[in-house]
């Protein structure tokens, strides 16, 4: 990888004095964060003590822009301060590829883009690119785009994924197998909505009369989001659902929705308020498979900030019914968000035998930001969950410590070739 940072640098600083600066862009992002966790996704326990440390991502991006093809790479490290020696000969945290692309341009309607690259849809609730975390999300795939006129698109992807060039077929568990996946984007003054399909596998392998079989289990995901605007209210809902095979080849069938709303307040100040429902399986069941699985969302930005339901956790459990609302202001260099959500399950929760109340517990979430300059932002934020018995009965941990989490972020934008 540091070969691949070398070649990036000579093959920059090399074609800067052919290009124009309309069509070749370099920017840079340094993020530090410093954490406290003290019941991060988790309750916290009396007998562990809160986590400080302090992450940082650095990335490098480059983009070209031609009338034929567009080209973008983006190159990243991502670290916690102290994790390598003062005096390293060589450093544990490598290099990585988050982004490199390249699209061919047809017309000014149809466009191939193929390579490692974010897909961020909609929302971000089925497909994000995970920006809160350090390392985020980038697929590898072939992406077609066509824009059926001024207010539509439509988009189709395909993946086929494999550990490394061999020459008969492995088994592959890094990540899904196959993906195909159709979108379509329809806008107007006051009303938008989107459809998506995806068509998702994973490899198993199955061992039948001393023959090893590779199979693919697939499960498809499908639905809309809306938003209408007649005012200064504004409406979305969404609606998905799942069928097919899970990852242990149990039958798939969920779903989720969402229904909330804006409004404003006074001077600088929005308000919201809504709800979300994602199926779940009652935690003594067996057989189908009821519980949805938001797949690769952004989903630190949905059920709270700190992070209980579907960030590395939650998938397969009880589901969940988040009734949320929060105000937000924003005026000149000056941002702060407040939100609270009231956390149950949607299918029944037991402990033994015994069935558990589905309140989980009400979490509050505050953060604030400051733009000192366009370049320079300052993020910080606090969380406080109030648990009760049923999270600590589906979580673990002790519901009557202090269960808490609090943030500080830098984030510097650098534009290299700006004057």
């Amino acid at each position: 990888m540091k070969k691949l940072f070398c070649l990036f640098l000579i093959l920059f600083l090399g074609l800067v004095p052919m290009l124009s600066m309309a069509q070749l862009t370099f920017k840079g992002e340094l993020r530090p964060r410093t954490e406290y966790r003290h019941g991060l996704k988790s309750l916290f326990n009396s007998t562990d003590d809160a986590a400080l440390f302090t992450s940082q991502r650095t990335r490098l991006n480059l983009n070209y822009n031609d009338s034929k093809f567009r080209v973008g790479l983006s190159l990243q490290d991502v670290r916690v301060w102290g994790d390598v020696a003062q005096l390293n000969m060589s450093d544990k945290n490598q290099l990585m590829l988050h982004e490199a692309w390249g699209e061919i341009i047809f017309n000014e309607s149809l466009s191939l883009k193929v390579g490692r690259q974010e897909l961020v849809y909609d929302d971000s609730r089925i497909l994000g690119n995970v920006g809160w975390a350090q390392q985020a999300r980038s697929h590898d795939l072939a992406l077609l785009k066509y824009k059926t006129d001024e207010n539509g698109q439509f988009h189709v992807g395909l993946a086929v994924n494999n550990d490394a060039e061999t020459l008969s077929k492995q088994l592959y568990f890094t990540n899904y197998k196959n993906m195909q996946f159709a979108w379509y984007n329809r806008k107007s003054d006051q009303f938008d909505f989107s459809l998506l399909f995806m068509n998702l596998s994973f490899q198993h392998s199955n061992e039948v009369d001393d023959k090893v079989d590779l199979v693919n289990k697939y499960q498809q995901t499908f639905g809309t989001i809306m938003s209408y605007r007649p005012g200064k209210i504004s409406f979305t809902g969404s609606l998905y659902g799942q069928s097919g095979k899970d990852w242990n080849d149990n039958n798939l069938s969920a779903y989720m929705f969402n229904l909330g709303m804006k409004f404003p307040i006074w001077e600088g100040w929005k308000g919201n308020a809504g709800v979300e429902v994602l199926s779940g399986n009652d935690s003594n069941a067996s057989g189908k498979n009821k519980a949805f699985n938001p797949l690769f969302g952004t989903n630190h930005k949905f059920n709270g900030h700190m992070d209980y339901f579907y960030v590395g956790n939650h998938v397969g459990s009880v589901g969940l019914q988040d009734i949320y609302g929060g105000l937000d202001y924003a005026k000149d260099k000056f941002s702060f968000v407040a939100a609270i959500h009231l956390f149950s399950t949607q299918a029944d929760l037991y402990s033994g035998v015994d069935k558990q109340d589905k309140y989980l517990g009400t979490e509050v979430d505050l953060s604030v930001g400051y733009k000192y300059s366009d370049n320079v932002l300052f993020k910080a934020g606090y969380s406080h969950l109030f648990a009760t018995d049923s999270m600590q009965v589906l979580k673990g941990g002790d519901k009557d410590e202090t269960q808490n989490w609090g943030w500080v972020m830098l984030v510097f934008t650098p534009d290299f070739l700006k004057k």
